[in-house]
């Protein structure tokens, strides 16, 4: 994982929790999880989710949308 700074954005490819089919590059921010100070967190959608080894979180757009397409098996338009 790279290593993320508190205020940095980001971009997250995010399954929709309400739809599992779903799924959408959004962007987000890292901050300091409100609960430990010791960990990051990524505020997305006015809630902070803690920021894991498994997270699909990307400090470019491009970045995340070449996985994106790649998980999707979607078409690259140039």
């Amino acid at each position: 994982m790279e290593n993320f700074r508190v205020g940095e954005e980001v971009y997250v490819i995010y399954r929709n929790p309400h739809a599992a089919v779903v799924a959408n590059i959004e962007k987000a921010e890292v901050v300091q999880h409100p609960k430990n100070p010791h960990e990051l967190a990524i505020f997305l959608h006015d809630a902070y989710h803690p920021l894991a080894e498994d997270d699909a979180v990307f400090s470019s757009f491009e970045e995340a949308e070449d996985l994106y397409n790649e998980i999707f098996d979607y078409e690259q338009y140039d």
